[in-house]
């Protein structure tokens, strides 16, 4: 997005934006204007410009049916952003934005089509180039967060964790070692870690092949360890607390997902667990790691030695 004008001391505030989305070129979100960003979740020029080639097509553009996009591409992203780092309900949607059912809509269909998978990923790969890393990892760390859960939580998908007393959903994820998010998985929060490391570790293992090496901590020993190296020829790695060690601290490889589970709390909309289906909570994790993916693609690259 370029912007053409801007208001100086006194002047007036309006502005005219020229926006390069696939709606504003080839759909309809030209009949509706542009917005000029206003908040800090907003995306800068440099993190449009590096988001952009990694969109994913729309359906409408690649002749799956469907009516051509009403509104921009970058407003939607912006709001998404907007809602998940500062908590707020769909509804409250600052009126600069498209109406708040158009983006839910764009987030619904990202979601349920898998694109915001797809856009992460491709983030996280421009993310590992940049910092000198091959796309593909080779190691990871896996763990899980417990979350109490809102009162619009079923109890399909609720439970509670005896271990941190918590009524609610678990968050399982694997990461690799710069920290980045390969796989994450929502289950109720009875749920044991093992259990729910299984269905993961073999989602994580064939969507990344080259994956050999994951660290984890003491909840995930027994028949796991040997389960993952017969069936997925993957070593995984107990990075144990010693029973000497007391108050905080730092364990090799495990501060790796630590780190993430802080970056999550950071979001307000991930600090409880306000979505009725765990699809739109794994989801509102993608999104919150794709905001923290482009401000790092937006960094100038720091000079070589």
């Amino acid at each position: 997005m370029q912007q053409s004008s801007v208001p100086m001391a006194g002047q007036s505030s309006s502005v005219t934006w020229e926006c390069d989305c696939l709606a504003h070129r080839f759909g309809n979100a030209a009949d509706n204007g542009t917005r000029q960003p206003r908040y800090p979740t907003d995306m800068t020029d440099a993190e449009w410009a590096a988001v952009r080639p990694l969109l994913p097509v729309p359906g409408w553009m690649r002749g799956r049916g469907g009516r051509p996009e009403a509104y921009c591409h970058r407003a939607a992203l912006d709001a998404i952003r907007y809602l998940v780092d500062n908590g707020i309900k769909w509804r409250a949607m600052p009126a600069d934005f498209p109406p708040w059912d158009r983006v839910y809509a764009f987030f619904r269909r990202w979601r349920d089509h898998g694109l915001v998978k797809e856009f992460h990923d491709r983030l996280r790969a421009q993310v590992r180039e940049k910092a000198g890393r091959d796309v593909e990892p080779t190691a990871g760390v896996i763990d899980s967060q417990s979350v109490k859960a809102d009162a619009v939580v079923g109890s399909d998908s609720r439970g509670f964790d005896g271990g941190k007393l918590i009524n609610g959903r678990k968050r399982h994820v694997v990461v690799d070692a710069l920290g980045l998010l390969l796989g994450v998985m929502v289950t109720a929060a009875d749920v044991g870690d093992r259990a729910a490391a299984q269905v993961l570790l073999h989602q994580v293992a064939d969507a990344h092949h080259r994956l050999v090496l994951v660290w984890a901590d003491g909840g995930y020993t027994g028949s796991l360890v040997e389960h993952c190296l017969a069936t997925l020829a993957l070593v995984l790695a107990i990075v144990k607390r010693s029973d000497d060690m007391r108050g905080f601290v730092v364990l090799p490889k495990r501060w790796i997902v630590e780190r993430l589970f802080a970056h999550l709390m950071r979001t307000r909309r991930l600090v409880r667990d306000f979505e009725r289906r765990t699809t739109s909570a794994e989801a509102m994790v993608y999104w919150s790691m794709s905001l923290l993916m482009t401000r790092r693609l937006a960094r100038p690259r720091p000079p070589q030695a």
